[in-house]
């Protein structure tokens, strides 16, 4: 099968209801028990989305990988991280990508308590 597939995400502020903008995103690329790969990091733009595919087309393998967001320093600089330690701080979500071929897109909605996500399209 073809790797025409890729991989995107969005980031909602839900304490705000507004995109949060300047997040930073890393990903990698989980290799067995004890490896990880980082394979690329970004920020989110103005609309909470990064400016391009975080993987890119071609770039999507079948594999497990982790998307990691930086909420607790958005927050802090949002003026919304009311206490130290901070409650979430860096957000890791892991997910497998199965099909090459396929966009694959991981929201998040996040508040400096609580996260959720889903596969979106």
């Amino acid at each position: 099968m073809t790797a025409t597939g890729y991989l995107t995400t969005h980031v909602l502020d839900t304490a705000r209801g507004l995109p949060a903008a300047g997040m930073a995103v890393t990903l990698w690329r989980l290799d067995g028990p004890e490896g990880r790969r980082r394979l690329a990091g970004t920020h989110t733009n103005a609309d909470g989305r990064t400016d391009t595919p975080i993987l890119p087309v071609g770039q999507c393998v079948p594999g497990v990988y982790e998307l990691e967001f930086a909420v607790g320093a958005y927050f802090e600089a949002a003026g919304l991280a009311p206490e130290s330690p901070r409650f979430l701080d860096i957000v890791p979500i892991r997910f497998g990508i199965a099909d090459p071929a396929a966009h694959y897109h991981v929201p998040l909605l996040v508040s400096p308590y609580a996260f959720s996500t889903y596969r979106g399209s």
